[in-house]
């Protein structure tokens, strides 16, 4: 992850958060898209730092970004804990309607890949009425194979994208924009997740007073309990643990100085 931004990089469990906040890294997106320079993002939640911890290639991939983010709040607790605080939470779905509600002024060209062929087309319809200054470079559903990538990363490229949204699951996403994001010609590359499910309106987003609170995870649970319990329960204990080993492996280190 290089370090050529004006960033504290923070250490949370291991891996490197940039202290940035919503502003600067919107700062940071304008300014690679005016100089053509290549901008890769990449955001963090409690899930995915416990999942980099058993996946390597998720790990390597997720560290090959430019820019890694803070996007749970899980996240900015445990930088707090650890006694070197994040500024603030930049989830990927806010830095999403960041980016558009810029690129509504600037004019910017944004390609979207991933969900499913009814979201997808419902997403570039929602961006048209919301941000209508967007200029949709392309679309792509999020269904291809491993052998079908070249041919999609091809049609990226020829589009002469600003921003690429990437709306599929980890660990693919990540995968994707570790192995063909400097073939892309695209300036910033920021992977979405579930973005597109709650933009077109499939997955209602969890109020704010939740979201304040962290709880954002638990409000998604809610309404996909049989697919998401199980993940969240063994994620978040695990995230837990791992924090609260750092947190005393702190505290001794203090008493034994």
């Amino acid at each position: 992850m290089p370090g050529r931004f004006p960033f504290e990089v923070v250490n949370v469990l291991g891996v490197p958060v940039h202290a940035a906040t919503m502003s600067e890294a919107l700062d940071a997106i304008e300014a690679a898209i005016k100089e053509r320079r290549r901008l890769q993002l990449g955001v963090v939640n409690a899930a995915k730092i416990v999942n980099m911890t058993k996946d390597r290639s998720l790990r390597e991939d997720v560290l090959s970004s430019d820019l890694v983010l803070a996007d749970g709040m899980s996240v900015v607790i445990a930088s707090r804990v650890l006694g070197n605080p994040l500024p603030e939470r930049i989830t990927g779905i806010d830095l999403m309607h960041g980016i558009l509600e810029r690129g509504n002024r600037m004019g910017w060209r944004v390609f979207c890949l991933g969900a499913t062929e009814e979201v997808s087309e419902t997403v570039v319809r929602r961006i048209h009425e919301l941000y209508p200054g967007v200029v949709i470079a392309g679309r792509r559903n999020g269904y291809f194979s491993q052998s079908e990538e070249a041919e999609v990363a091809r049609t990226i490229a020829e589009s002469n994208a600003d921003v690429l949204f990437v709306a599929i699951t980890s660990p693919k996403k990540e995968n994707f924009m570790a192995k063909w994001g400097a073939s892309l010609a695209t300036p910033v590359i920021h992977g979405v997740g579930g973005s597109f499910d709650v933009l077109a309106g499939k997955v209602q987003r969890a109020p704010e007073r939740w979201q304040r609170l962290g709880l954002e995870w638990l409000y998604r649970v809610k309404q996909e309990p049989r697919r998401l319990w199980k993940r969240y329960l063994f994620t978040n204990a695990s995230f837990a643990r791992m924090l609260l080993v750092a947190w005393l492996g702190k505290v001794r280190g203090r008493e034994s100085a």
